[in-house]
């Protein structure tokens, strides 16, 4: 059985800087409502990293956290020492023994929670999202230091015990098919999985159902988001940031978009996946008013096409 998570990105929490955002107590009692039995942290500094107030929260609300967030420029080492106490943080506090926790699956690989790494912060990359053709690419050398770092803030969480899983990301430097190949290729299984979304997948060009596939032996965790055609080639013809697409409408209520998500279920029924999977809905914080709507529909929408939940 597949159990259905939450993400605060389904209510617009993706910069904890944005003015916007919604309490992060309205996210986790929402959360609850619609069903879910965990939701990620969300990015760094947006729960307070206080494990008595965020457990009772969580538990005042009957849900638990089933991932961290990395979420950082993973390229600069000038960047490292900050990347790394995040870590640290995140890991502390998703392990503290007043964490209410989720049960393991049968066939479960890890324990959650998770902690999901992503490479984000880098304009030229941001405005080339989705156009593997047109995006910069490293150099070896700077990709070999991209490992490097990324290897560093997988190792420190496995000191805590957390499962790191490495996210191909729009608008990162871990996005297109060939960054993925290169991130199995360079970053040991042992040291962290895949997390694959299938949004960021179809975003960026590339099929879910058959990444999914190729991937299978890697894959730890997984993301569930859809997307709207028309708002898509709309925003792949401008000059334009990925959030900026987001909040334009680009991701949707999972069954009204292009995703196939029928086909995505046989492919993880193959495949034997028997983890947690994570909706999310990447929007604007300002309409974050329909938030609650929107993932009940998208929940709603898979258990009609045959997820057992």
């Amino acid at each position: 059985m597949i159990q259905i998570c939450g993400a605060p990105c389904c209510w617009g929490v993706d910069d904890p800087k944005n003015p916007y955002l919604p309490p992060w107590r309205r996210v986790l009692e929402e959360a609850g409502l619609a069903g879910y039995s965990a939701i990620e942290l969300g990015p760094y500094g947006y729960l307070p990293i206080d494990a008595e107030t965020v457990s009772a929260e969580l538990r005042k609300n009957g849900i638990a956290i089933v991932a961290g967030t990395i979420f950082h420029d993973l390229l600069d080492p000038g960047n490292q020492e900050n990347v790394l106490k995040a870590v640290d943080d995140i890991c502390r506090l998703i392990t503290d023994p007043a964490m209410p926790t989720l049960p393991a699956h049968q066939g479960q690989k890890f324990p959650t929670p998770y902690m999901t790494v992503m490479d984000w912060g880098h304009d030229e990359r941001d405005y080339a999202a989705g156009h593997p053709n047109r995006a910069p690419r490293l150099s070896a050398g700077e990709w070999s230091g991209l490992m490097k770092n990324l290897r560093a803030v997988c190792e420190r969480a496995n000191r805590y015990g957390v499962r790191p899983v490495i996210h191909p990301h729009a608008g990162g430097y871990i996005e297109f098919e060939d960054e993925i190949a290169a991130v199995v290729r360079d970053i040991p299984y042992e040291i962290a999985g895949l997390c694959l979304d299938t949004g960021h997948l179809y975003y960026s060009g590339m099929d879910p159902a058959e990444f999914l596939n190729k991937y299978a032996d890697r894959l730890d965790y997984v993301h569930f988001k859809d997307v709207s055609e028309a708002v898509y080639q709309e925003v792949l013809n401008e000059h334009i940031r990925f959030f900026e697409g987001c909040g334009r409408g680009a991701m949707c209520p999972i069954g009204t978009g292009s995703l196939d998500y029928p086909g995505i279920r046989k492919v993880l029924e193959d495949i034997g996946y028997s983890g947690y999977i994570t909706i999310e809905q990447e929007r604007d914080p300002r309409n974050a008013g329909t938030s609650l709507r929107d993932v009940k529909a998208s929940v709603e929408y898979l258990k009609r096409v045959g997820y057992k939940l």
